[in-house]
């Protein structure tokens, strides 16, 4: 008697959380993709009120100073001539 019991504890469980899940998810799905939306949008609207050049503005952006070190470890270059 008891294994049925459990039997059927353990499909109503399955069950019902599977119906939850049926209702619930695309909710919280919904709500998640809105405030995605809310985001994007208020980025786009942000970049497009405060452009920061002028039209027709040139503008040059400079390489970050690299800070690579070459390796001394790889020897030392020697000028050679080839001869005949």
């Amino acid at each position: 008697m008891q294994l049925l019991r459990t039997i059927a504890i353990i499909f109503l469980v399955y069950y019902g959380l599977k119906i939850i899940v049926r209702f619930a998810f695309p909710m919280i799905l919904k709500r998640f993709v809105g405030k995605f939306e809310e985001k994007v949008r208020s980025q786009q609207q942000q970049q497009a009120s405060t452009p920061n050049e002028k039209v027709g503005e040139t503008v040059i952006d400079k390489k970050p100073i690299s800070t690579k070190e070459s390796k001394s470890d790889v020897g030392e270059y020697v000028d050679y001539e080839e001869l005949e």
